[in-house]
């Protein structure tokens, strides 16, 4: 039996190098309009983390982070600047972000929602953060507890600060693609949001689906109007994979010109503002994905699957990585 489920296995990986070839040989042409190379923006030790109800040791977070940027990865968002009182997981951000070993063109963002919040990061090393919006105005207020034009201008003072410390801004606009108390946002509301915080300085600007119920046809409608006023290489995606839906509103945006994904190794995360949403799209299956279409990411993917089961067994928690779970059994 053993024999018989070995040289399954090993089947199984010979189709799988397979149908990688042969998906990179059809998507290469000019008319797939697709990237030569993706950034992959990880979030996992921030936005994937942040909802454990469990404490995650201080240790486990920096060896995660560390190991992650041991993939070839070029941005992991680090940690999270808010206080304890709401995010009690982000509570040892100093400690995370100056325990860290930082390796040379690895990027270390970390979420600043106010000028306190970026002032502490200032201090603590931070050299990039990011802001937080929504599309939504219920959502602004239930997350964040002020309207989408406070938030904007509790922003203002942070992108001040942050022109006059060098220190470069990535944006963040939550809900593009619905909300789970006004249902579906239109493209226009989010647009607006964007070119606001685009305008003010941030140099990227993230479109999270935080609830997971885009479809590749929503996101092109949403694209369609985000980039009639901010460029299209300075747009990223940000996938919840709640309807299953995550990987192929990646393709969608990428079909688009889209180059910059979010994701989160092993699948972790959610949203505690939105019942029964699942986590981010899984780093290991955006890079399978991406390795087939033949796109570049300089991420290895051998590599980031350990990564995504070495933090499934320190949370003890499932891998939510279809990609993970199946190269872990080869």
């Amino acid at each position: 039996m053993a024999a018989g489920m070995s040289r399954f296995w090993a089947c199984a990986e010979i189709v799988s190098q397979m149908i990688l070839r042969r998906g990179a040989a059809s998507f290469t042409g000019k008319e797939a309009h697709l990237p030569k190379f993706v950034k992959i923006v990880e979030v996992g030790p921030r936005d994937g983390l942040q909802n454990e109800k469990v404490v995650v040791p201080t240790e486990t977070k920096i060896k995660l982070i560390d190991r992650l940027a041991d993939t070839g990865l070029s941005v992991v968002e680090a940690t999270s600047f808010v206080s304890p009182k709401w995010v009690p997981q982000m509570g040892d951000h100093r400690e995370v972000l100056t325990g860290i070993t930082r390796r040379p063109g690895v990027s270390y963002p970390v979420l600043t929602p106010n000028l306190q919040g970026f002032q502490s990061a200032l201090e603590a090393g931070a050299e990039e953060v990011a802001i937080f919006g929504a599309a939504s105005e219920s959502f602004s207020k239930k997350n964040i507890n002020c309207s989408i034009e406070e938030s904007l201008e509790r922003f203002s003072a942070v992108m001040e600060a942050a022109q006059k410390a060098k220190v470069k801004v990535r944006g963040y606009v939550s809900c593009v693609l619905g909300c789970p108390y006004e249902g579906r946002i239109e493209p226009a509301a989010v647009a607006k949001v964007a070119d606001r915080m685009f305008k003010m300085g941030c140099y990227e600007i993230s479109l999270g689906d935080t609830i997971g119920v885009g479809t590749p046809g929503a996101m092109q409608a949403l694209l369609e109007a985000v980039l009639e006023t901010i460029p299209v290489e300075r747009v990223a995606v940000h996938c919840h994979d709640t309807y299953g839906q995550a990987l192929a509103n990646i393709l969608a945006a990428l079909q688009m010109g889209v180059t910059v994904v979010d994701s989160s190794v092993a699948g972790l995360g959610g949203c505690p503002y939105a019942k029964g949403a699942s986590g981010n799209v899984a780093t290991e299956d955006v890079v399978y994905m991406l390795n087939g279409l033949g796109i570049e990411t300089g991420v290895n993917l051998e590599k980031i699957v350990a990564v995504g089961q070495f933090i499934s067994r320190e949370l003890g928690r499932q891998n939510t990585s279809k990609v993970g779970c199946a190269m872990s059994k080869l």
